[in-house]
């Protein structure tokens, strides 16, 4: 990869190593954005260290605050209910060189701010599952202090995994609602899809990786094309045909609301953790 993709003399630190961590690490290494020897992780589980280092390449700590004094890009990536313990433990080594960028469900920038700063650099992104396949969708907020040049180094870096946006934060409880816990509602369509195809005679694994691949390019057509998910539902959907009676069955059973309604319900449930934190 060339200098130009890299975030040069930039050393990336996770305050913690679990599943998500290491997708974020691996993927910033394959994509060459930053050097696999400017990356670092620290946990108190030795099996999510060994786990990271065995997925990426990348040393590993055991202290917080070797990792801290060790990196200029943090990210925060432990549990939501061991975030407290975590801040308390380096708020005193976060200092101007830092900019630290939260993965933490549920976890406001306030909080953060409240605990480290408000004139710490502070970023949050909510991403989610896919992004372990390079397919992520993640949405970015800026804290108080974060400069132009932090949210494009933030943008950059969530860019390797898949798409990524700007927003508010007002707006994150709603992501999570739809992109957080999207990955979910679209498994149960793939292995709904799967089973009806059993029930029609296909083997599982063909029928499983029909319907996968047809969530796939159905995708990849919405976001290709430009065009509105109506108008590409209507040129599959031929008069009198397969499609159509397909549909009504969906439309008797309220599928189009029921999705909305778990949006919903999970943007709402997402509120009420944050105010729990």
């Amino acid at each position: 990869m060339s200098n130009e993709k890299k975030i040069i003399s930039r050393k990336v630190g996770f305050l913690g190593a679990g599943r998500m961590a290491t997708a974020l690490a691996r993927g910033f290494i394959q994509a060459g954005i930053v050097d696999v020897d400017s990356v670092l992780a620290s946990d108190v589980m030795e099996e999510s260290c060994q786990g990271f280092t065995t997925a990426t390449g990348a040393a590993t700590v055991s202290s917080n605050g070797q990792l801290v004094e060790n990196s200029e890009i943090i990210f925060l990536a432990v549990k939501p209910q061991s975030m407290n313990s975590v801040l308390a433990e380096i708020q005193k080594e976060i200092d101007d060189k830092h900019l630290v960028i939260s993965i933490a469900a549920g976890i406001t920038i306030s909080t953060l701010e409240k605990e480290l700063g408000s004139d710490k650099r502070i970023i949050r992104v909510m991403p989610n599952t896919p992004c372990l396949v390079g397919e992520g969708a993640s949405v970015i907020s800026r804290g108080k202090s974060p400069t132009d040049d932090d949210m494009q180094i933030a943008k950059r870096l969530m860019t390797t995994l898949g798409y990524c946006a700007e927003l508010p934060e007002r707006h994150l409880d709603a992501v999570t609602g739809l992109s957080g816990s999207g990955p979910a509602y679209a498994f149960q369509m793939i292995e709904a899809l799967s089973d009806g195809g059993v029930c029609m005679g296909l083997p599982r694994r063909i029928a499983t990786e029909l319907a996968a691949q047809t969530l796939l390019g159905a995708a990849r057509m919405v976001l290709e094309t430009g065009c509105h998910p109506a108008e590409l539902k209507d040129q599959v959907t031929s008069p009198a045909g397969t499609t159509i009676a397909g549909l009504h069955v969906l439309e008797m059973g309220a599928f189009r609301g029921n999705l909305m309604a778990a949006v919903i319900a999970a943007t709402n449930r997402s509120r009420e953790l944050s105010q729990l934190e």
